[in-house]
């Protein structure tokens, strides 16, 4: 990464974090762009150039949310099928205590901001829709369904569920007050539950061949 791009993440990540710490000390809905700006010193319109929609400052890379799990599944290895390669990633962001799946350490008192928000709750509802809908596609292609076949949407909903099972699980445990280790060990035994209540039918769908 060259120094121009360096430079544009960190004002990216400063725009984000100046951003988020507002919200959470007064309210999504009580804080203005221009606060934003003037709190992470740069413009109005630097700003808007990084986050065109004010929701955008809560979920920085917005863009490449809705094709979490497709990317996933398309980047899985030989010999793993599309829910056996969430599961795996699911597993090593709670092993590695990842930023991404809300073990950062104040991630409650975010996750509070945006559920008492109710254009952030929907739009975490919209993106879980999402990024099923993007699964689908990659899944049919994949398998080489035909369009009227509803098991690559039946089977992403499943995948869908999971992934928002895990992420409702630790948020309920984040707001709590349980430690982030804690919150971690339990929810990675969970998934062995759920590997087993999917079955061999999901399980087995799409294996990546060579």
């Amino acid at each position: 990464m060259g120094l121009r791009e360096r430079k544009k993440q960190e004002t990216l990540r400063r725009i984000s974090a100046e951003a988020i710490r507002l919200f959470v000390e007064r309210g999504f809905d009580r804080v203005t762009i221009a606060e934003v700006a003037a709190a992470a010193d740069v413009s109005v319109n630097t700003v808007y150039n990084y986050f065109p929609a004010k929701e955008d400052l809560v979920f920085p890379g917005g863009d490449a949310l809705p094709d979490r799990l497709a990317d996933v599944v398309r980047t899985r290895p030989v010999g793993e099928s599309a829910a056996g390669a969430v599961l795996a990633y699911l597993r090593e962001a709670l092993r590695s205590r990842d930023r991404e799946i809300g073990l950062a350490e104040g991630f409650g008192r975010v996750l509070a901001m945006m559920l008492a928000t109710p254009a952030l709750a929907a739009r975490l509802t919209g993106l879980g829709e999402q990024m099923v809908r993007s699964l689908a596609v990659v899944l049919a292609e994949e398998t080489g369904a035909a369009p009227d076949d509803p098991l690559p949407r039946l089977v992403a909903s499943q995948i869908g569920w999971l992934h928002s099972l895990v992420y409702g699980e630790v948020g309920r445990r984040v707001l709590a007050g349980d430690r982030p280790d804690d919150i971690a060990e339990s929810t990675v035994d969970l998934l062995d539950s759920v590997e087993w209540l999917l079955g061999d039918r999901i399980m087995s769908y799409a294996v990546r061949e060579s």
